[in-house]
């Protein structure tokens, strides 16, 4: 792989930092700015929204960029939303801020997703997603872990000055490795490349996408509370779960980028189901320290080797869609990242208690596999030639 795709990569690593950190960071914000538990976990679907929406507004945005200055002022605004948000004393401020770093970061990630497959042959969208989501996973390795330790040791805001600190070699070493890339000769039409997503394979994709990664997110976001109040372990051991579930991640990228070139069926049917067999494990089982830390690596490692394996797959689908390929790709995962965390907020408040993400995890998924086993069903009916002498409807 290209060595510019790595540096995308480290820039990645950051933005995957900010973005899920607050999974450990939830109570410590909330004590420090007076707020509810779910108000804090609404900071996390807030910066999902933000994606959701800035994605494909900034993939247009960027169209007469080159994809090196794109890339660059994506970073930099994302850098900025930190520093402020670092030294903010007020709730709605920090939620202005972390909606400002998802716009950022929905801009440099589509640009990024279309860069690297550029950069990688044809046939390799898998493995080149892969390498960039690479950053995402060590990021729940190395930066989550590391931010919740922070938040500890010095402080919720020791950890976005973290990530601030973090994009400053990301953007000196894009400013001189990574090519600067064509810019559009003409005004492309968004109208046309939206149209793409009429397309019943790309739809499909981009709600499977939505509905695992909400599943993913659901139960990450509240993963603090669910091991010290659920498994009982003490707070010291937030920071160790959230790395093995970075550990996991990262098993479950690399394992699929292959995979994923290759044979993406296999891989999304019994990757899915045994999925949804780990979130209904979790959820009984949670309660029990060793099979709570179990489930988290094989959940962390199913959710990201299909997760990563539904994102290569809407570049393949999005083929008439070359510049917002990578927007769409952006808007389905953080569809997911905001769904997820906003329903258990919503059964956390109600009373269900920290147990009911992991159900609203596993419900998540098995909604997806009867999406996409209705959809792979009605797709081989369909190519299924008509008995002799009958014609198709294609036909009439």
């Amino acid at each position: 792989m290209p060595f510019s795709l790595y540096l995308l990569g480290l820039a990645v690593f950051a933005q995957g930092t900010s973005e899920f950190m607050l999974s450990g960071l939830g109570p410590a914000i909330a004590a420090d700015l007076a707020v509810s538990l779910p108000a804090a976990g609404a900071l996390t679907s807030a910066f999902a929204l933000g994606m959701i929406v800035g994605a494909p507004l900034a993939a247009i945005l960027s169209l007469r960029w080159s994809r090196r200055r794109a890339l660059l002022l994506f970073l930099l605004c994302f850098l900025f939303a930190h520093v402020v948000g670092a030294l903010t004393t007020g709730y709605w401020l920090l939620l202005a801020m972390r909606i400002l770093g998802a716009l950022a970061n929905a801009g440099f990630l589509a640009v990024a997703l279309i860069t690297a497959t550029d950069l990688v042959a044809p046939d390799a969208k898998g493995r080149a997603t892969a390498t960039l989501l690479g950053g995402v996973t060590i990021a729940c390795i190395a930066g989550v872990p590391a931010g919740a330790l922070l938040g500890q040791l010095w402080g919720w805001r020791s950890a976005f000055w973290a990530v601030a600190i973090i994009s400053v070699p990301a953007v000196v070493g894009i400013l001189h490795a990574v090519p600067t890339g064509a810019v559009e000769t003409r005004r492309p039409s968004a109208r046309r490349e939206l149209r793409a997503l009429r397309r019943p394979r790309l739809a499909v994709t981009l709600l499977l996408a939505a509905l695992v990664n909400g599943a993913t997110f659901c139960t990450f976001t509240y993963l603090a509370p669910v091991i010290t109040e659920i498994a009982g372990l003490g707070a010291a051991w937030v920071p160790a779960m959230l790395a093995l579930f970075g550990f996991g991640s990262f098993i479950g990228v690399a394992s699929a980028g292959h995979i994923a070139d290759t044979r993406p069926i296999p891989l999304l049917g019994w990757g899915g189901l045994a999925l949804c067999v780990g979130w209904v494990g979790f959820a009984v089982t949670a309660g029990h320290p060793v099979a709570a830390t179990v489930l988290v690596l094989i959940t962390a490692t199913l959710s990201f080797a299909v997760g990563s394996t539904l994102i290569s797959q809407m570049l393949y689908a999005a083929t008439e869609a070359p510049n917002l390929a990578g927007a769409l790709a952006t808007a389905a995962f953080n569809v997911g990242a905001a769904l997820g965390p906003w329903l258990g907020g919503l059964a956390i408040g109600a009373g269900f208690g920290y147990r009911s993400p992991l159900w609203i995890s596993a419900a998540l998924v098995a909604s997806a596999l009867v999406v996409g086993g209705t959809a792979w069903a009605t797709g081989r009916r369909d190519a299924v030639p008509p008995p002799d002498g009958e014609m198709s409807p294609s036909m009439r």
